[in-house]
């Protein structure tokens, strides 16, 4: 049986709180927001992405570190769960023994679209990470088969929208060579995977 969470919480009681289960939860304007599980084609493709922005990283003999399912604070009683994120070894050093919600913009943060997240994904977290200051924001949206990579520009975000075999293209790592076509493919078990 599931307890309904506390109806007001402030970010510091946030960053430890724990009802005693395995939920997940945004802060959003002070209240918790219960974050449904991943289905699998979602973990698929957040470790897809994961395992080729690692070897990047190194490749471009960069400092930082690549996170799954950390926190972002994006107001005074805000904080979001993100897919992926990218953060420098600075940002991840203040928060070495502390609660993996970061304060300062990642560089990189990535979200996987599900149906419930749509609006979410689209319209809230990219305003809020646009007011945040992350400097790049990819929307991977299985359900429409598309990637949307937003880079801000004067405080608001310019879209560039990938599809099928095309390469996305990033500011944060321009030398990066993946299809759109091969991030939903492992995604999808009834295809054949090609990681």
């Amino acid at each position: 049986m599931v307890t309904t969470p506390v109806t007001s919480i402030t970010f510091e009681e946030y960053l430890s709180y724990d009802d005693g289960s395995d939920f997940h939860y945004e802060l959003v304007d002070g209240k918790l927001e219960l974050m449904n599980p991943p289905t699998i084609e979602h973990f698929l493709i957040v470790d897809f992405l994961d395992t080729a922005l690692k070897p990047e990283i190194k490749r471009c003999n960069s400092t930082w570190l690549c996170f799954r399912e950390s926190g972002v604070r994006t107001g005074k009683n805000k904080s979001r769960l993100t897919d992926l994120c990218v953060v420098t070894l600075e940002q991840a050093r203040e928060l070495l023994n502390a609660s993996a919600v970061f304060e300062s913009p990642p560089l990189l943060i990535v979200e996987v679209v599900s149906p419930e997240s749509v609006k979410r994904d689209y319209r809230h977290k990219r305003s809020e990470y646009a007011a945040l200051e992350v400097p790049e924001y990819w929307i991977v949206d299985p359900l429409q088969a598309k990637i949307s990579v937003l880079l801000l520009e004067d405080g608001f975000y310019e879209e560039t929208v990938f599809t099928a075999t095309q390469q996305i293209g990033s500011r944060t790592f321009p030398e990066l060579a993946i299809a759109v076509d091969r991030i939903f493919t492992a995604g999808n078990l009834n295809q054949e995977r090609r990681d």
